[in-house]
């Protein structure tokens, strides 16, 4: 697996609340996670910070292979202790009140992965050419567009459609979304907080990760690039997970 990892704080924001992390575990196991805070007084940083070293502590120290039935409660319950850590500082400090923070989480080897997910900040897969939302958006104007309250298009452009139905840290019990997937020589997966997302389309993005003239490190910093090119008024994190065929690993970038 190759990984590369990139943030900017954009051109609008005094403060950039995302958070990542990417390593290998102590099983050999490839792990990312992003983690996109919000809060006033620059809490959402303050949550941001909790929630990602909380995760990659946890991550360091997990051994078990995916295939085991009980990863995936594993994976739930270190995203559970990370929602504790945040929801009990923002409890004992007034100035961090109701403060929290989207989370995703990818864990993955050359057979599986698990993907682990609160908020709005997205995991894509690149396969064949297409690229796939992995998650789903755990907002407000998601769920009117489900109900079919809303087109896709009004959706998309929709004055509250940053409002998060679900967040880390903001309660002291949450759901949390976790998934298995499986993974093929050749697929790279993206973990983004929305000042990607909303900023860049699809198809550009699904352009920029398949251009053969881009190694994966050249691919990030296009991203970046590409969100401050589209306005640049959120914060922007993207960690990307390349599997490179055996086959491949000793050429260069696939």
């Amino acid at each position: 697996m190759r990984t590369a990892l990139r943030s900017h704080i954009g051109r609008v924001r005094q403060v950039n609340e995302d958070r990542a992390w990417i390593g290998t575990v102590s099983s050999g196991l490839t792990a990312a996670a992003v983690a996109d805070g919000m809060g006033g007084h620059n809490a959402g940083d303050v949550a941001s910070t909790i929630a990602i070293d909380t995760l990659s502590r946890s991550l360091s120290l997990w051994a078990s292979d995916l295939s085991e039935e009980a990863s995936e409660s594993k994976l739930r319950d270190l995203i559970l202790k990370a929602n504790a850590a945040v929801f009990e500082a923002a409890e004992s400090h007034a100035q961090y009140h109701n403060m929290g923070t989207t989370v995703i989480l990818a864990l993955v080897d050359e057979k599986e992965g698990l993907i682990g997910h609160i908020g709005d900040s997205r995991v894509y897969r690149i396969r064949g050419g297409a690229i796939e939302q992995l998650t789903e958006d755990h907002t407000l104007v998601n769920e009117l567009a489900k109900s079919g309250q809303l087109s896709p298009e009004e959706a998309a452009n929709h004055p509250r459609r940053n409002v998060l139905m679900r967040a880390l840290g903001t309660d002291r019990d949450v759901a949390v979304d976790v998934m298995r997937i499986d993974m093929l020589p050749g697929d790279r997966l993206l973990l983004c907080s929305d000042g990607l997302s909303n900023l860049v389309e699809r198809e550009t993005i699904l352009g920029t990760l398949t251009a053969p003239d881009l190694d994966l490190e050249q691919a990030a910093d296009r991203l970046i690039a590409l969100a401050l090119e589209g306005g640049g008024y959120d914060n922007v994190t993207v960690a990307l997970i390349d599997y490179v065929p055996a086959d491949a690993a000793e050429g260069g970038a696939p």
